[in-house]
């Protein structure tokens, strides 16, 4: 029989770092993602990437984003790309989101079709008119 000298404080220290661990990394996970919302109350779920860091990309829906203080998303440009070529889709979108200043690419992915991506982007550009208004009406408040 043997036994072991276990150092309590080194113990805790490393049971709460496992512990903190996953919770960490469903984090990071979830600011991968985020949802925006059409004018029909549908959500769309798009993964986030860094402007510099989104890849060559199949068609695709996107937003263009700007963080502002306090982590506040502004939205600066809604659309789609339609190229059969995954690098002039992404050479689009950095394009357009350097003109604009922007800081993320938020893309949907999940559009089967064309037809079903314009839908989208409808959406999307429509519910975002309308909460561009909303905010409008509470600052001329």
């Amino acid at each position: 029989m043997s036994a072991r000298i276990i150092e309590l404080a080194a113990y805790r220290a490393q049971r709460s770092q496992a512990n903190e661990e996953p919770t960490r990394m469903l984090a990071e996970e979830a600011g991968r993602f985020h949802f925006w919302t059409g004018a029909s109350g549908k959500r769309y779920v798009h993964t986030v990437y860094e402007l510099i860091d989104c890849p060559a990309l199949p068609a695709a829906n996107y937003v263009l984003v700007r963080r502002e203080p306090g982590m506040r998303r502004k939205v600066l440009a809604i659309g789609r790309v339609d190229h059969s070529v995954p690098s002039l889709n992404l050479a689009e979108i950095r394009r357009r989101g350097a003109e604009l200043g922007a800081h993320e690419v938020h893309v949907h992915l999940l559009a089967e079709t064309a037809k079903l991506a314009k839908l989208v982007e409808f959406d999307l550009r429509t519910g975002q008119a309308e909460a561009d208004v909303a905010d409008l009406a509470r600052t001329v408040h």
